[in-house]
């Protein structure tokens, strides 16, 4: 129980110095990606990385629903992309965690940094200053679009994730196996746990 619990501590303080330095970096890109830009742009942009957020949130969901029997027959014929499935579902909690606290929050918190930003772009551009009644109302339905749509796509994200979740985390798998075989890197280090099957 010791052992789990300094496991538990160990892998909560590498996952929150992760966050704070993804979190780090993507505030940086966005507010360079959104500094002078067209509002226009800056809406696709603020879209974008709700778009990840939702996907990021799908994957974490499928990991924890997915069987990790239908890629064992994808091992054997040397599939690409069937071992970092099996990685996957045997390490869940951890890929979950990863997808939907780290990336799915950051994105969360980015997309509200960067809804401001925007906001604040319509504004000067209808040639109103800050703190105006138009930009407490842009702001208000901006906001709102962005929540609802965030919400609006983790509900059908979670969908797909429990039906298909073969499917996704295959895909995921199969993107990561490029990955590694390209750049010659390990993305999945993760320590292997017992298989689901065999509790």
């Amino acid at each position: 129980m010791k052992t789990q619990f300094k496991k538990s501590i160990k892998f909560s303080l590498g996952i929150a110095v992760i966050t704070f330095v993804l979190a780090a970096i993507f505030s940086i890109i966005s507010t360079y990606l959104l500094d002078d830009v067209y509002y226009l742009i800056g809406i696709i942009i603020v879209f974008t990385i709700v778009f990840i957020g939702v996907v990021s949130d799908m994957l974490g969901i499928a990991a924890t629903a997915a069987d990790e029997v239908p890629f064992h027959a994808m091992a054997a014929e040397k599939v690409n992309g069937s071992k970092q499935a099996i990685t996957i579902v045997r390490n869940a909690d951890r890929f979950a965690s990863f997808c939907n606290d780290v990336i799915g929050d950051i994105a969360g918190v980015i997309s509200g940094t960067a809804s401001a930003i925007v906001v604040l772009r319509i504004t000067f551009m209808l040639g109103q200053s800050d703190g105006s009644t138009l930009q407490f109302v842009i702001s208000v339905i901006f906001t709102s679009i962005v929540a609802a749509v965030t919400v609006g796509g983790k509900a059908l994200g979670k969908y797909f994730a429990i039906h298909n979740s073969t499917s996704i985390i295959f895909f995921a798998a199969r993107v990561i196996s490029l990955i590694e075989r390209k750049l010659k890197i390990t993305i999945l280090p993760m320590e292997k746990k017992t298989s689901r099957n065999s509790r």
